[in-house]
């Protein structure tokens, strides 16, 4: 059974175990999903609203986008699943003489970019995610304003952590080129999304203490 298709109850069960999956990478989609998620369903709360009609064109372009991330943030949590097993067994393999240190070393470093590659897909996924509820903030339902902070935070959360699972694999890649490639993809996104998700948490914050 795929990760995303476990219970909730079952997926937090084997996250807190010592099982190798789901670990930060897997949690960081599921956070991200259940972020946009929030932000679908304000959209389905404003749609149809006659006090809101005004709003119906651009809400319903949102939600349709935020459908498409929602099940791009579930696939990326078995995605990240199968990257880091292969990893898991290279820390494992062993190293008594010159050449199977090379051959450990070199299967590590193939593996550590395969394991890269998702969470770097991850905080791109949260960071259009944080775009659309920064879209939608200013033109949804105020009886569902507080979800958009909700799901905002969510996906602040989200872009994080898997921008620190990110961060873990870096950290040991020799490739310089690639290093420096994934820094330039993820870095200014986590500082404008996470500068976008504080902006529209004020606005729900205030909207609130009207």
């Amino acid at each position: 059974m795929k990760l995303a298709d476990k219970t909730c109850t079952d997926f937090i069960e084997v996250l807190a175990s010592k099982a190798a999956v789901p670990g930060g990478g897997g949690a960081a989609a599921l956070v991200g999903a259940i972020g946009m998620a929030l932000g679908s369903m304000v959209c389905n709360l404003t749609i149809g609203k006659k006090k809101y009609a005004q709003y119906e064109e651009k809400v319903q372009g949102i939600l349709d986008k935020a459908e498409q991330l929602q099940e791009e943030l579930l696939k990326l949590i078995d995605a990240d699943a199968e990257c880091f097993l292969p990893l898991s067994k290279a820390y494992g393999m062993p190293k008594e003489t010159e050449e199977e240190k090379k051959l450990k070393e070199e299967t590590l470093q193939k593996c550590l970019k395969s394991a890269c590659e998702v969470p770097v897909a991850i905080v791109k996924q949260c960071y259009e995610s944080i775009k659309l509820h920064e879209a939608l903030v200013d033109n949804c339902s105020m009886l569902a304003i507080s979800d958009v902070g909700v799901g905002v935070q969510a996906l602040r959360a989200a872009i994080i952590g898997a921008q620190l699972n990110v961060i873990i694999n870096i950290n040991s890649i020799k490739d310089e080129a690639y290093v420096e490639k994934v820094k330039k993809e993820t870095e200014p996104l986590i500082q404008d999304g996470t500068k976008i998700a504080d902006e529209v948490y004020e606005k729900v914050v205030k909207a609130l203490s009207k």
